[in-house]
């Protein structure tokens, strides 16, 4: 396991969602938060890269219920978001 697996494995099992973690692919998911942040960081501002991601779940979340989600709701949510910080003016 490489040292990012191993600290998302640690951060869902200290906030206790390790069970809906469990259910969704890291293949998936990892490079789908890495690049919406990547584009919200050198789209909008490096800080607003954390806060998105931070969303991002709660916009899962809210859309999946007490369950894991679709990749593709993920997938959505973050094409929509790195849509938008790609169109973003910079100041």
């Amino acid at each position: 396991m490489s040292e990012l697996s191993d600290w998302i494995d640690e951060v869902a099992r200290e906030l206790g969602i390790d069970e809906l973690h469990a259910l969704v692919d890291p293949e998936l998911v990892q490079p789908l938060v890495l690049d919406m942040t990547k584009d919200v960081a050198h789209g909008v501002a490096r800080p607003a890269a954390p806060i998105s991601a931070y969303l991002l779940g709660l916009a899962v979340g809210r859309a999946a219920g007490s369950g894991p989600g679709e990749p593709e709701l993920a997938q959505g949510f973050a094409d929509r978001l790195a849509a938008r910080a790609r169109e973003h003016p910079r100041p």
